[in-house]
């Protein structure tokens, strides 16, 4: 046998080790968050809760997800106009997966999804999926920093801004090498495993990134995440908590980088914890936090599954079958370009 094949073999990572982790943080959390909790002492605050403003939230949880499909819609403008009804299905499935497989899995579903629709290239998908969590970024460090200058964060916070800035940045540099400099990126590519989809991501970025609406998807990303702090203000109002607008902003931040990790289906455990963490930088009692922090993962969950199930009794098809057909696609990619419903080949090559 071959003595690199056999080194190769032993460092290779068990596929079993990362959801293992996931799941092992994620019970951790649940068991930090729930121990000594006295659901006695909180239950007259959960029922004393105003109904209007969850109502708000659970509203604009829902919107949330139809401007992210607005904004990515505008990404893929240049390649293709697509069909908003498909782009917000696609991604409500990938969100119902993500709450019911781990890794975050639903990433993969979602483009996976999207290009089998509308005929493009899977590898097209997942660069403009790359996009959109570059211009998130963007907005995330932005908006961390600035909040950084306003309230003293704790050093693992400081820590977790510095790692995403470092990840934007060679994120943002490979993106700038693909819209200037093409050939350079098609040089640096050829000869790679992955070289045809690598070709497709170069390419797809490339004419995405000089477009014009590659600035108004950017604009759409702040009201994407914007959007998202009024669950949290809301059910902040609803149930009671001394939350500001900034403040809530804070917990959006902290949620979002640390949902950065693959981890357990939902964030669940995780979710609480870090919720709990960001209210407790306000002076919100452990007991009241809690309680905060299981309305909140109810409300923004809720909608997920229902709208998730909904969209994916109308494709026909079993979610185990889309997981296994997207990640075949991942790992296949270049050996197979995608077809639309009705079978056929994609015109845009790239």
């Amino acid at each position: 046998m071959d003595p690199g094949n056999v080194s190769g073999a032993k460092a290779r990572l068990p596929r079993w080790l990362i959801p293992v982790l996931g799941y092992t943080v994620s019970v951790a959390c649940l068991v930090w968050v729930y121990y000594g909790f006295d659901w006695k002492a909180q239950l007259p605050q959960l029922l004393a809760t105003d109904w209007r403003f969850v109502t708000v939230a659970v509203v604009a949880d829902v919107f949330i997800y139809i401007v992210q499909a607005w904004r990515w819609n505008l990404v893929l403008r240049p390649i293709k106009r697509l069909r908003m009804p498909r782009t917000i299905q696609a991604i409500y499935i990938g969100l119902f997966a993500n709450e019911v497989l781990p890794l975050r899995s639903g990433e993969v579903i979602r483009c996976y999804l999207l290009a089998r629709w509308n005929a493009l290239h899977f590898s097209v998908a997942v660069s403009s999926a790359l996009i959109e969590r570059m211009l998130d970024g963007v907005w995330l460090a932005l908006g961390f920093w600035t909040i950084a200058h306003f309230i003293e964060l704790p050093g693992y916070l400081v820590a977790g801004g510095q790692i995403l800035v470092v990840a934007l940045l060679v994120l943002t540099v490979l993106l700038v090498i693909a819209v200037i400099h093409k050939k350079h990126a098609h040089a640096a590519v050829k000869g790679s495993r992955w070289a045809e989809v690598l070709r497709h991501v170069v390419d797809g970025s490339h004419d995405m990134g000089r477009s014009p609406s590659f600035l108004l998807a950017g604009a759409v990303s702040l009201i994407y995440l914007a959007m998202q702090v009024i669950p949290i203000y809301s059910l902040a109002f609803a149930y009671g908590v001394n939350l500001s607008l900034t403040q809530a902003v804070v917990v959006l931040v902290i949620l979002r980088l640390g949902s950065i990790p693959p981890q357990a289906p939902g964030n669940v455990g995780t979710f609480q914890f870090l919720t709990i963490l960001a209210l407790g930088l306000f002076g919100v009692p452990r007991g009241e936090a809690t309680g905060f922090a299981t309305l909140l993962f109810v409300v923004v969950t809720a909608p997920l599954w229902l709208g998730g199930f909904i969209a994916l009794l109308a494709t026909r098809m079993r979610l185990t079958d889309i997981h296994q057909r997207a990640h075949d696609r991942l790992a296949n990619g270049s050996r197979a370009a995608p077809a639309d419903q009705g079978g056929r080949t994609p015109p845009h090559s790239g």
